[in-house]
């Protein structure tokens, strides 16, 4: 059946096994992506939406590298928000709500579409490994599949164990066995695992809701998109609705509890801190008397609707009578039961930067089988994941994201250096550098970088060229253009603003807090310039972002700098830290154990303190 070896085998056609697949088989692998169901690559397990909160500037990284998330979530689209828009523009951060079966659709075609992927659908329950490093995988029926390398992308797959009250299965996904031998295989060649858990509410007929009695949540008036390629904007968009539960709601939830599997005992792992079940919210949080519930549409068509915010694994019966006390909900018809689901994961501090293990060679891990939560996480680790195992097997330079260059970066560092405990997920606060890090920017720090290592297009890199060339020249120009009182104190004045005496240069108006690019349009000469170089909105964005917030940008780069001079001291491979006797002896375990790469990373691990990075420091000749 499989004539000769490949480059790449991708075990698994979630977001991270999709965007593995892509990423090496556009670089030029050749590459094969294993699944357990060709029908549903690409599936959205959970919420039909992409981006959100630091998940959509992750989209538009992705997207800006030559990835593939951006182009199916705007082709699939049934709604788009920018979100925190009344913050700056570090926390404005968009969000898609997508068609569940055409974003799944879109996902199949676009890997079908792409030279260099070839498709089989089996469980893989082992690896194939010599001499401590894989040469491909064995599938349940008994194949092997030869491989140079392997990117493990399981999900919620390993020994997936579904929970509903006091009924559990195993299952990868609802209707979905789960994935068995792997974790086994790996415990034998060393590797420490764990077990996490996730949730997903109830899905409903959304015919059986009275929208009239729920808060409207329309998208944009002026949607915008994630890719940076010509995707088309949304014409028309679908509402979503609000609702909320209540005392009464919680009191019916409670009856349920003592058969909940995550009160009773059944459930032994840790679940998202930051996306809690509701029977978890009502207990940490008793004091409140309700809590939001947005009714998310599934598709154009369908009448499928998601009850975000009402994960459960209470009993169905609870679930239902609960959820008929809900407003708006009084006649709600089920599709399916919410249900949690325990899954094996491994300590992300047994990779290398490059996703790669430390156990074994040319094996790479991606997505939740890390510890990470979030379609967005697993896509981007898929895409490194990807992009590294093809570079290695062309002896080619690792391609690790620094900190200050991606919230990418910041995510694998925090993975490798500091481990999880509980299901990661990325927010803009996790990074130091949120300013640079910016969703209107990610094509300029990363398209660049893309095109180097051969994944992103010469098209793309030329538009990010343009761009930049436009955004620079109207900065310029906003710089050296003069303004007279009488054509700026208008537009000062209806912002309660200081008045100017005397003509001065556009910028220092256009800096003041509460003048935007909408003020300076109004201008005369402000405007016949756009008119005359065609600048479209990214443009006037990216234009107006740097202008008004230069001073914070100067200072992180700064920052940044100053950090990349502990990035640039290496520690050796096989460095051995017993003999410094002046580290803590926590510090030297988790030196140890960890193994960082840089004086900077080792600084970012929990229980190595200052001091201990000044005695490698001294021992370095720094």
């Amino acid at each position: 059946m499989f004539e000769k070896d490949y480059d790449v085998i991708v075990v698994g056609g979630g977001h991270a096994g999709a965007e593995a697949a892509a990423a090496a088989a556009n670089m030029g692998s050749k590459t094969l992506l294993v699944t357990m169901n060709l029908q549903t690559i690409g599936q959205m397990s959970c919420n039909p939406a992409m981006g959100g909160i630091a998940k959509g500037q992750i989209v538009r990284e992705i997207d800006a590298l030559g990835g593939y998330s951006g182009i199916v979530t705007d082709k699939s689209a049934i709604q788009f928000k920018m979100l925190n828009k009344s913050k700056g523009p570090a926390m404005w951060s968009p969000r898609a709500q997508n068609d569940r079966m055409r974003f799944a659709e879109e996902w199949r075609l676009m890997l079908e579409n792409t030279p260099n992927c070839d498709f089989y659908q089996e469980m893989v329950n082992g690896l194939l490994v010599e001499n401590g490093k894989v040469c491909g995988v064995k599938t349940s029926l008994g194949i092997e599949v030869r491989g140079k390398a392997v990117v493990l992308t399981n999900g919620t797959f390993l020994n997936g164990l579904i929970h509903i009250g006091e009924k559990q299965f195993g299952g990868g996904r609802a209707g979905e066995k789960a994935a068995t031998g792997i974790t086994e295989q790996l415990l034998d060649f060393g590797f420490e695992s764990g077990r996490m858990k996730t949730g997903t509410p109830p899905r409903v007929d959304g015919r059986s809701l009275d929208y009239s009695k729920m808060i409207l949540q329309p998208g944009d008036i002026v949607p915008e998109k994630f890719s940076y390629t010509k995707t088309e904007t949304l014409k028309t968009q679908r509402d979503c609705h609000m609702t909320h539960t209540s005392a009464l709601v919680h009191d019916l939830l409670k009856e349920g509890f003592d058969r909940s599997p995550m009160f009773n005992g059944r459930i032994k792992s840790i679940g998202p801190r930051y996306c809690p079940s509701i029977e978890d919210k009502i207990n940490r949080f008793a004091d409140k008397d309700s809590h939001q519930l947005f009714v998310e549409p599934e598709g154009w068509n369908t009448v499928e609707v998601y009850v975000n915010g009402f994960s459960t694994s209470l009993p169905e019966d609870v679930q239902f009578k609960a959820l008929r006390s809900v407003v708006g909900f009084e006649n709600v018809k089920f599709f399916r039961p919410g249900y949690a689901i325990e899954y094996d994961y491994f300590p992300p501090t047994q990779l290398k930067h490059t996703l790669e293990t430390k156990l074994v060679d040319n094996l790479y891990f991606a997505g939740q089988i890390n510890g990470t939560t979030g379609y967005e996480e697993a896509a981007s680790q898929g895409l490194m994941a990807g992009i590294n195992a093809h570079l290695k097997l062309n002896e080619k330079d690792d391609f690790i994201l620094k900190r200050d260059e991606a919230y990418i970066g910041v995510l694998i560092d925090d993975l490798i250096t500091k481990g999880t405990e509980e299901p990661y997920r990325m927010f803009t606060s996790r990074a130091e550098y949120r300013t640079l890090l910016r969703q209107d920017n990610a094509d300029l720090r990363l398209t660049p970088k893309g095109y180097e290592i051969g994944l992103a297009g010469k098209e793309r890199l030329k538009r990010m060229e343009e761009k930049q060339e436009k955004s620079n020249a109207f900065i310029k120009f906003f710089e050296k253009t003069s303004v007279l009182p009488k054509d700026i104190n208008p537009i000062l004045e209806s912002v309660d603003s200081a008045l100017v005496k005397q003509s001065d240069k556009m910028v220092k108006a256009f800096s003041r807090p509460k003048v935007t690019m909408n003020h300076m349009l109004k201008l005369e000469s402000v405007s016949a310039f756009v008119e005359e170089n065609n600048l479209d909105r990214e443009v006037l964005e990216q234009t107006e972002v740097q202008v008004k917030y230069s001073g914070y940008i100067a200072k992180e780069k700064n920052n940044a700098d100053k950090l990349h001079r502990l990035e640039d001291v290496k520690i050796p491979e096989k460095f051995d830290y017993s003999k410094l006797k002046s580290l803590s002896y926590e510090a030297r375990e988790k030196l140890e154990a960890i193994r960082p790469v840089t004086i900077a990373q080792a600084s970012r691990i929990s229980g190595v303190s200052p001091s201990d990075i000044s005695v490698l420091l001294v021992f370095m000749g720094r």
